[in-house]
């Protein structure tokens, strides 16, 4: 979490520094950023914090995608841990058509592919690596500090699908389980970003009138 905020002081600072504002008149399909942002996975057996990064291309004034990467990673009662990869994308539909207002909200749901690797600490040969793949859902908002910069919250709900998979600490032993069959693992999954429009790919060629 404190590389995320130092790099986002970084980007905050170096962005200001030296961009200028983004000229957009009305329609705001063509706009493409990318950013970072901090993770929080809230799985039973292991609550997982960590980091990722997005890039969006906005197709309408009040549609807009992104496309994006996470990490995680989580403690299981000292005597394991677990890593999560996500690799994915996601539909952003704003209640406003306004370009940069001081908040914008929004609903966002969209796919991705995972990988769930659960590892005892003490004993190599006891762990357990999981692909599948999940859909999420949920709500967000975007806090915009230039027409260029945003501070980005969202919360999802995410439900992995597949075979699910557990650890949990019995006799001061790692217990991992991997259930047979598919069935649908829920969690909630927190991000919180700082993302930079690069420009405007649709419209940014047209001279001013």
């Amino acid at each position: 979490m404190r590389y995320l905020v130092l790099l986002c002081l970084f980007m905050t600072t170096f962005f200001n520094s030296y961009s200028q504002e983004l000229t957009i008149k009305r329609n705001q399909g063509g706009l493409f950023s990318f950013g970072v942002r901090s993770t929080m996975s809230f799985f039973e057996d292991a609550p997982s914090v960590g980091f990722g990064g997005q890039v969006r291309l906005q197709l309408a004034n009040r549609l807009n995608t992104e496309w994006f990467g996470d990490f995680t990673r989580g403690n299981i009662q000292n005597m394991g841990n677990r890593s999560d990869y996500h690799v994915g994308w996601s539909v952003m539909y704003y209640f406003t058509d306004k370009v940069a207002p001081p908040v914008k909200p929004y609903i966002i749901a969209g796919h991705c592919f995972d990988r769930t690797v659960i590892k005892d600490n003490f004993d190599k040969s006891n762990y357990v690596v999981k692909n599948s793949s999940a859909i999420q859902a949920g709500a967000g908002v975007h806090f915009n500090l230039t027409t260029r910069i945003d501070i980005t919250f969202t919360a999802q709900y995410m439900f992995h699908l597949g075979k699910d998979v557990h650890a949990h600490v019995h006799n001061d032993e790692l217990e991992i389980t991997k259930v047979k069959g598919t069935g649908i693992e829920g969690h909630l999954l927190l991000n919180l970003g700082i993302n930079y429009k690069i420009a405007d790919l649709w419209h940014g060629g047209k001279k001013k009138k």
